[in-house]
């Protein structure tokens, strides 16, 4: 493609080498520049990344949303597309994608991509996984990394817009994979919550778990995409229950001395 889009691709990776191929693959030719910012890896990600064309920088790793902001302030392009490295630009998306800046008005600011997730074999289209839109197309100079530890996100000033077709999501190799995840970021969220002096009940850890379990399931029709839904649906609740467990362990064993029960 001899006219690339103004867009420079963002990344932060971390012993990526085996996913890298597939996501690097889906923007490699079409893109002006491609920026991977790396941290601690013993794999060949950098390597890799480079085979692809990109910019490589090393950055020491503090938390995902100062990371990705030190990518995002790499970007040399006007306008960024960030992209994780289990994620693929569909061939649909791209093609959305070239409309998009034929197109471009000159008030819009950013753009909402639907996530598809690939799971148990499946792609996953109900639930809470499904669209799962993500603000990840924006102009550079409108943009920060926000959000909070466990759950970053891009922040964009001004009018967003939504896409239509996916960016696809490989995010769970297996199930192993998927509970290897759940203490990094319920311990992320209990320490934000006590930092906060927020407090927490049994009961309340238990509402929030079947009110997700619902929403998942029932509301969002997460029962259409079979065991995957259920079992989707199922952690769902798992991990807002361990969430807000992990609070009240903390009011718990912090309880002044006398008050703990004989």
């Amino acid at each position: 493609m001899n006219d690339k889009l103004p867009i420079s691709v963002v990344m932060i990776a971390r012993n990526e080498e085996r996913q890298l191929p597939r996501s690097l693959s889906s923007v490699a030719g079409w893109v002006r520049e491609i920026i991977v910012v790396i941290n601690d890896c013993t794999d060949n990600t950098a390597a890799v990344a480079r085979q692809f064309g990109a910019i490589v920088s090393e950055h020491p790793f503090k938390n995902l949303r100062e990371q990705k902001q030190f990518a995002l302030d790499q970007a040399g392009q006007p306008w960024v597309l960030g992209l994780d490295a289990d994620e693929v630009v569909s061939d649909e998306l791209r093609r959305e994608l070239l409309v998009f800046f034929r197109r471009a008005k000159a008030d819009v600011n950013g753009a909402w991509l639907p996530r598809r997730l690939w799971f148990m074999d499946k792609w996953v289209r109900h639930g809470d996984n499904y669209p799962d839109r993500v603000l990840r197309l924006f102009r550079r100079e409108k943009a920060t990394a926000g959000g909070v530890e466990e759950h970053d996100r891009f922040d964009v000033e001004g009018r967003t817009v939504f896409l239509a077709h996916d960016l696809l999501h490989y995010s769970h190799k297996s199930i192993a994979d998927h509970m290897a995840k759940i203490n990094f970021f319920t311990d992320f969220f209990a320490r934000r919550m006590i930092a906060q002096g927020r407090k927490c009940s049994p009961l309340s850890a238990i509402l929030h778990s079947v009110w997700r379990f619902f929403r998942a399931y029932v509301l969002r029709r997460g029962f259409l995409d079979g065991f995957a839904g259920w079992y989707l649906a199922s952690v769902a609740a798992f991990v807002a229950f361990i969430k807000y467990a992990k609070l009240c362990e903390h009011q718990i064993i912090t309880k002044e001395p006398g008050q703990h029960e004989r």
